[in-house]
């Protein structure tokens, strides 16, 4: 299965126009925002746990990413509410399910074998930092190599200096609106930007984005749409 899997395109997808797609455990549903390959597969997707609903244990060769959008979520390293970020390095393993439903943002197989740390990061309780221009709070999440993981929060009327992005850019707006030349992005869009790409982002009502930079392919990587 490939969606949006030609990573020198830029993609821009509302997620809550999507349909929930059954997984194969009962009671968990997807929305897929970008995949390629079949039920083990380099994805990103939006994830329904219904209550009392489980995954089997399964290993995560290339990585997995968590962002809890509502809910509660748990695996054998704890449990986490709305706002709870997770890494599970390459290698690791879980059994993942969720006492009384749940809403994720997933990232899967997309991490450099040897970026070996778990993290778990409870965002709400985390303190922003100062960004790089008046009106702008950053939250670091992860970064190995090139690749850098941060919430950043937009107060209202920000406006960013144009920039490009080595390694591409992916961002999820979780409030508000998000904008730049090319749109106007209210949340649950979700927006992939290729290596070298450039923006002049801003947004007039504010939001709060969690943005992944450095981690896409630098050369063409083109497949199949």
């Amino acid at each position: 299965m490939n969606i949006n899997s030609d990573y020198s395109q830029r993609a821009v997808v509302q997620s809550r126009d999507l349909p929930w797609v059954d997984s194969p455990a009962q009671g968990i549903q997807r929305k897929m925002l970008e995949r390629h390959g079949g039920e083990v597969a380099r994805a990103t997707s939006i994830v329904r746990y219904a209550p009392g609903s489980s995954f089997p244990s399964h290993l995560h060769e290339l990585g997995e990413e968590i962002l809890v959008l509502d809910g509660d979520f748990i695996d054998e390293s704890g449990s986490y509410g709305a706002g709870a970020y997770l890494k599970n390095p390459p290698g690791s393993s879980h059994a993942p399910g969720s006492v009384g439903g749940c809403t994720l943002l997933v990232k899967l197989r997309h991490m450099d074998a040897h970026d070996t740390q778990a993290v778990r990061i409870d965002t709400g309780a985390t303190a922003w930092l100062p960004g790089l221009v008046p009106g702008l709070s950053v939250m670091p999440l992860s970064e190995f190599g090139t690749t850098h993981t941060a919430l950043v929060r937009w107060a209202p009327g920000t406006r960013f200096n144009p920039h490009r992005h080595y390694g591409g850019e992916e961002i999820y707006v979780l409030e508000g609106v998000f904008e730049d030349e090319f749109g106007r992005y209210p949340a649950g869009t979700w927006l992939r930007s290729p290596h070298l790409s450039a923006h002049q982002p801003f947004s007039r009502e504010g939001c709060i984005i969690l943005v992944k930079v450095g981690h896409l392919p630098s050369a063409d990587h083109k497949e199949s749409q």
